[in-house]
């Protein structure tokens, strides 16, 4: 039997999370107290079941009973019933947003203010995660949720659950922006390629973007982008299995040029391209602001 534990932040999509699951085949129980794990999986272990995967979610309020969560996964080892933790995380900002955006009150919120819910949710989870730490408790995936969307969500649930491909916990976002529209704040690398020719200036090239076959072949007909995407596809590489060793669950390269329209996206495009071999960790592209110029008429 796969037993796989789903935890973490209130808002960061830990039901959705379960609903995928169960579209993949698992048997889901949601909310289920921390004491009550080791005998239900011992149940839906035993000969007697038909189930052969389940996934359990906990609620990260249930941090008081976090403290027999050590003795109770011992115990499962002893049993020899395997399991795995998935943790989904995203950042205050974003938590903030979906709650406000769903007009539900946080479970933590006991003034109503969806803030002071994740400021409390915030010091439950570093003590949930403390304890991990303290007691090695393994978390097998750790995945932030903060940039990525419902399907790609079910993208990388499916990787680890479904195809049982490698996970080394890091979801990489290839951005492109238009430093007009300002530098990206999650932003963890920025690059910046004005120093490239810009199409802008060519009347029949104007209203074309980094997606366009046109655009790309101009920007790409420079050595200089090439030598540039060789030089960063080596830092990048270099770079991840380092962030992976000290704990990076989240890596924002930002590629930004005037508008966020020509180079930035044609050169997003080709890093995603070439780091889309990699299996072992998440991969997203994103363009911010392609489509801000056009808004404006220019």
């Amino acid at each position: 039997m796969r037993l796989v534990i789903v935890t973490g932040m209130s808002g960061a999509g830990r039901t959705t999370a379960l609903k995928m699951l169960e579209d993949a085949g698992y048997f889901c129980v949601d909310n289920l107290p921390v004491p009550f794990i080791d005998k239900f999986a011992e149940l839906t272990a035993s000969g007697n079941s038909e189930i052969t995967k389940v996934a359990i979610g906990i609620d990260i309020r249930s941090g008081k009973s976090l403290s027999q969560l050590e003795q109770i996964l011992e115990r499962l080892t002893a049993e020899h019933i395997d399991y795995e933790i998935l943790f989904l995380d995203a950042s205050d900002d974003v938590l903030v947003k979906r709650y406000k955006e769903t007009r539900r009150m946080h479970p933590l919120a006991e003034s109503g203010r969806v803030e002071q819910g994740i400021t409390l949710q915030d010091v439950t989870a570093e003590l949930a995660k403390r304890h991990v730490i303290d007691h090695k408790i393994k978390q097998d995936y750790i995945i932030d949720t903060s940039q990525l969307l419902t399907r790609e969500l079910k993208q990388e649930l499916d990787k680890i659950f479904v195809q049982n491909r490698e996970f080394k916990n890091l979801m990489i976002t290839v951005l492109s922006f238009g430093f007009k529209y300002g530098i990206p704040a999650d932003a963890d690398l920025v690059f910046d390629v004005r120093f490239l020719p810009n199409p802008y200036y060519y009347e029949n090239l104007r209203k074309l973007t980094g997606n366009d076959k046109e655009i790309q072949d101009f920007v790409m007909g420079y050595d200089m982008a090439h030598i540039f995407l060789d030089k960063l596809e080596d830092m990048i590489r270099f770079l991840v299995p380092n962030y992976v060793l000290e704990g990076k669950n989240q890596l924002v390269i930002a590629i930004g040029c005037t508008g966020g329209k020509h180079r930035s996206v044609t050169l997003a495009n080709k890093l995603y391209e070439r780091l889309s071999d990699q299996t072992d960790y998440g991969i997203k592209l994103e363009h911010r602001d392609i489509g801000k110029d056009a808004a404006r008429g220019k």
